[in-house]
């Protein structure tokens, strides 16, 4: 125990005060005689504060207030609890106000030791636990990330100007929270929940804790409800379902973004709310991406949490797990919810920055021991949740970006064991024209036709099997010019489809359309056709289904299924329409 106490004041204190201070000090730490230090400050506006050691006794009129201040936060922070009318919401607070005893509040105290490149070390809150909140005297917030035997290692939130050697640091005893509502839809804010759009105040309805544990398996629910992205490369080979979790994977610049952006705006109309969490990206791009959404009315079913490339490691660090706190708000409150993670490698090169710096040992790569944590305790937050625990669902898209096409690096290997399947995503085809440049053969969803509608199921049919041969055979017949028929016929079905499942930026297809399209390419409808004549025949087959057989598309909307007849007569209305597309083009007069 030490042998020094430090009495802080406005006022300096009689001898009588003195005396009753000195005695204090011996009864609470047993010491017979304990110097105290005396220091002037107006800025508590009266009473005095007490430190000893690493406690401190807070009886100032400035310490009384913030007590105050937290427990009128506690009451509007209680979301269980808080009344929907006004006069309820008054009542409270006059009641926990009235009940509300100004106390002497005993704080651990630490002081910094060591400061630079965000982190701090710090001396004296032996106490503390991973994770918690910390105050510096500055105002800046940090989180304890590492505890040692003498001293805790924190990571800043803020920046360190004003903080250095013998700077204070008080324990608030919390975790990281994020507020969270409804209000926060259509909003951009950052990674503790401030918005960065402009647009004033978000009105926030509760406050959820950044980590929390994942759902249990009694509170989970098989996944069978379908997350349409609209891509049909995507819904017809590698289907997704509401509370799965599919790794979006590639090299940089290959289409990764894009998928999740064509997911998200597949959504409109769906009652599915989106989160986009931006991790290291530049702010042009994040502005690029809102404008997009906004063109096409996604916004407005949309969060998006940005921690830019500009923003310290400790707040890229944190932002998955502010947006899967906000998810999970409406996950718990029954709704459905798409999470886009972009993306988590980004998130591991800040989580590796923070724990260099925090002196812990390199493993694999220079990563710690612990990255794989870092992301099965973010991405076991989605799940799709039985009705007695709430009945909603988050389902995660996950980004990593590869170099140079590998796989088997340390950061896609540790997510590809945690997620539900993955989307390859594969430079040569992108730079081919395939876009979007799935990869067949190592992209896969572990969920399967559990999550595909009936009518899409029957209508894929046998679409990547036709694509693992059109592929293989295309790589033995290249340097052969004698081929039989039935050789012939595979490779012009192969390269059919292949041309069908390109597709442009922001036109997703909805569930009907790609059935109509899968089951004429199942017909061979596009097999003698030109490569370059195929999209322009999809679009205006597509077109004459929307005027000419909407009876069709409400069928297959309504029962969600493909029966026998409905097969028959998108064949029999496709065969129809590319003989007069057909007799267009040879004759445009007609």
């Amino acid at each position: 125990m030490t042998d020094r106490a430090k009495l802080i004041y406005v006022t300096p204190p009689t001898e009588e005060q003195l005396e009753g201070i000195k005695s204090f000090l011996k009864k609470e730490f047993q010491a017979q005689e304990m110097e105290l230090e005396c220091q002037q400050d107006a800025s508590l506006k009266s009473g005095f504060i007490l430190r000893v050691g690493t406690k401190e006794y807070d009886w100032s009129e400035k310490g009384r207030i913030a007590q105050l201040e937290n427990r009128i936060r506690q009451v509007l922070d209680s979301r269980e609890t808080l009344p929907p009318d006004k006069k309820g919401l008054l009542s409270m607070l006059r009641k926990n106000i009235s009940d509300f005893e100004l106390k002497a509040e005993e704080q651990e105290v630490g002081i910094v030791t060591w400061i630079g490149d965000g982190i701090a070390s710090v001396e004296g809150i032996e106490h503390a636990f991973y994770g918690e909140i910390v105050v510096f005297d500055n105002g800046v917030k940090g989180m304890v990330q590492d505890i040692r035997r003498d001293e805790t290692g924190v990571m800043l939130f803020g920046r360190d100007t004003g903080i250095g050697e013998g700077s204070q640091v008080i324990r608030t005893g919390k975790m990281a929270g994020i507020p969270v509502g409804d209000a926060f839809l259509g909003r951009i804010v950052d990674a503790f929940g401030e918005p960065l759009d402009g647009k004033g105040e978000i009105d926030a309805q509760g406050y959820r804790p950044v980590e929390c544990q994942a759902p249990g398996i009694v509170d989970r629910k098989s996944v069978s409800v379908p997350m349409e992205t609209g891509l049909l490369s995507i819904d017809s080979m590698f289907p997704i379902g509401r509370g799965q979790r599919e790794l979006i994977i590639g090299d940089r610049q290959t289409g990764k973004t894009s998928i999740a952006m064509d997911t998200i705006i597949n959504q409109k109309g769906k009652d599915v709310v989106c989160v986009y969490v931006a991790i290291g990206q530049k702010a042009s791009t994040i502005a690029k991406l809102v404008n997009t959404l906004k063109k096409t009315g996604a916004m407005d079913y949309t969060i998006i949490v940005a921690a830019t490339a500009s923003d310290p490691a400790p707040l890229q660090y944190i932002a998955p797990y502010s947006g899967t706190a906000l998810a999970e708000y409406f996950m718990y409150g029954g709704k459905d919810v798409l999470i886009i993670y972009d993306d988590l490698s980004k998130h591991a090169v800040a989580y590796r920055a923070i724990s260099l710096l925090l002196e812990r040992p390199p493993g694999r790569e220079a990563y710690p021991g612990d990255v794989f944590y870092l992301h099965s305790r973010l991405l076991e937050r989605s799940s799709r949740l039985t009705p007695e625990a709430g009945g909603g669902s988050i389902t995660a898209l996950p980004i990593i970006e590869t170099q140079a096409g590998d796989l088997s690096a340390y950061i896609p290997t540790n997510v590809i064991s945690i997620t539900d399947g993955q989307i390859f995503l594969e430079s040569e085809l992108f730079f081919a024209g395939q876009r979007p440049a799935v990869n067949v053969g190592l992209s896969v969803s572990r969920v399967g036709g559990a999550a595909q509608t009936k009518a899409m199921k029957k209508a894929a049919g046998s679409i990547r099997i036709d694509l693992a041969q059109y592929r293989e055979m295309e790589v033995f017949t290249q340097f052969s010019s004698d081929l039989d028929d039935n050789t012939k016929k595979q490779l012009a079905h192969g390269r059919a489809l292949m041309e069908l499942l390109k597709q442009p930026l922001g036109h997703p297809f909805s569930m009907a359309q790609q059935v109509i399209i899968l089951v004429t390419a199942n017909a061979h409808i596009y097999s003698d056709l030109e490569p370059l004549q195929v999209k322009e025949f999809r679009g205006a087959l597509l077109e004459d289904f929307e005027k000419n057989h909407t009876d069709l598309i409400s069928q297959l909307q309504s029962s969600r299924d493909l029966t026998d007849e409905v097969r028959e007569a998108i064949v029999e209305a496709a065969g129809e329409y590319k003989e007069r597309w057909i007799g267009q083009k040879e004759d445009p007069e007609k």
